[in-house]
């Protein structure tokens, strides 16, 4: 392994989308990280949205660089078996209902008493603590209940989702961010490992910037607002010509004044009443419209140049068909050439972020369930007949 997280052991006790994608984050650069799935179907992700052979597209990107054990916790020899991984892992990681890893034998006391270097990280829909802990959750829940569902969609409409699992991966980068600073803490010798708790609602609510002062104190509750951004003008979504949509932000007072003088409204540009954030705000309906008018009247080529030859903030709205073939997102490596196990060509996003001294890699795309099963196991000391008798007895897969 290579990485700036080479030498980090992890474990992940997780499944579908939060703890895997944080999991999947520290394996791309460079942490060992170790998928204990469990026999007979394991991840259920595997089975999620397009297959390709009948195994999910999602599965290989959310698990590459991992290691798949399958073991069945149910059985105590199961549960040894992670306490033996745990001895000398830095991080453990999942995203059972809270309760469910006690009640499996691992819970904190257990495993900081086996390896108090360990450090926990536990994702749940609603934190380890609190009256509604116990709720069952989804990352749709922690968006409805965070916050953005309510200021998603247009004014006056039903509330909106994004089209992707956004709550579970914003406490999935929680996760991260809280695991590495813990793992910190210890390698840096003030302290031991610690409990990381990571709320899907409280991960969607973080991002939610002056929601709660501005309600406290005015009394305002955003609401739906479209492609505008309330309070921020000019910087909305604007139809083209020819059918497509081009977002300009024109929010700073220079940038406003440079974009007032591509679209031919030097009036709004020199209005007092403008020359600030607040007073364009104030006017949002009057200055987007004025907007929307020259947008209209051009295609979105002949949009883009004119505001990019102005230097004024400006993209069309992609499809997914768009980033594959821009030359940005291939100049940064976005866009990766990966094989899948039947020789197939797929592509598949690149690595975020890009370190110039030690950045992440691909080494290889989601494993088969219970793929390194035996090879983990003889790494904690185990004969090839002791784990043929625990297959045996379907302790593991």
């Amino acid at each position: 392994m290579s990485g700036p997280l080479a030498g980090i052991k992890v474990i992940e006790i997780g499944a579908l989308i939060a703890a895997p994608f944080a999991a999947r984050l520290m394996a791309e650069f460079g942490a060992e990280v170790i998928k204990v799935e469990a026999p007979g179907d394991g991840d259920p992700l595997r089975k999620w949205r397009k297959l390709h052979n009948g195994t999910s597209l999602w599965w290989y990107l959310q698990s590459r660089n991992k290691q798949s054990i399958s073991l069945d916790l149910k059985s105590p020899e199961a549960v040894a078996i992670v306490k033996r991984l745990a001895q000398d892992a830095d991080v453990l990681i999942e995203n059972l209902k809270p309760g469910a890893l006690e009640k499996l034998g691992l819970g904190w006391d257990v495993l900081h008493a086996l390896n108090p270097k360990l450090t926990l990280v536990r994702i749940s829909g609603y934190g380890q603590t609190g009256p509604y802990k116990d709720r069952p959750g989804f990352g749709a829940i922690g968006e409805a209940m965070g916050g953005i569902r309510h200021t998603t969609g247009e004014a006056g409409g039903v509330p909106a989702r994004v089209g992707v699992s956004l709550g579970d991966s914003l406490a999935s980068l929680h996760a991260v961010m809280g695991a590495l600073m813990a793992v910190l803490r210890v390698k840096t010798g003030q302290g031991d490992g610690q409990v990381v708790d990571v709320s899907l609602v409280e991960s969607v609510f973080n991002l939610m910037e002056s929601l709660v002062p501005e309600y406290d104190l005015l009394g305002h509750v955003r609401e739906r607002s479209g492609g505008a951004l309330p309070g921020i003008a000019p910087s909305n979504t604007y139809p083209t010509r020819d059918g497509a949509y081009v977002v300009i932000a024109g929010n700073s007072n220079p940038i406003y004044k440079r974009l007032m003088a591509v679209i031919g409204r030097p009036d709004l540009a020199d209005d007092p009443r403008f020359a600030q954030n607040d007073g364009r705000a104030a006017q949002a309906a009057l200055i987007d419209g004025a907007i929307a008018g020259w947008t209209t009247r051009h295609g979105i080529d002949d949009v883009l140049a004119a505001l990019q030859a102005a230097d004024v903030p400006a993209g069309r709205i992609y499809s997914v068909a768009d980033i594959v073939a821009d030359p940005h997102y291939q100049a940064r490596d976005m866009i990766l050439q990966s094989e899948l196990p039947d020789g197939v060509k797929v592509k598949m996003p690149g690595i975020v972020p890009k370190l110039s001294d030690t950045p992440g890699a691909v080494r290889w795309q989601g494993p088969m369930l219970g793929e390194h099963t035996d090879a983990v196991l003889a790494r904690l000391g185990m004969t090839a007949g002791e784990i043929a008798r625990l297959r045996e007895r379907g302790v593991v897969q």
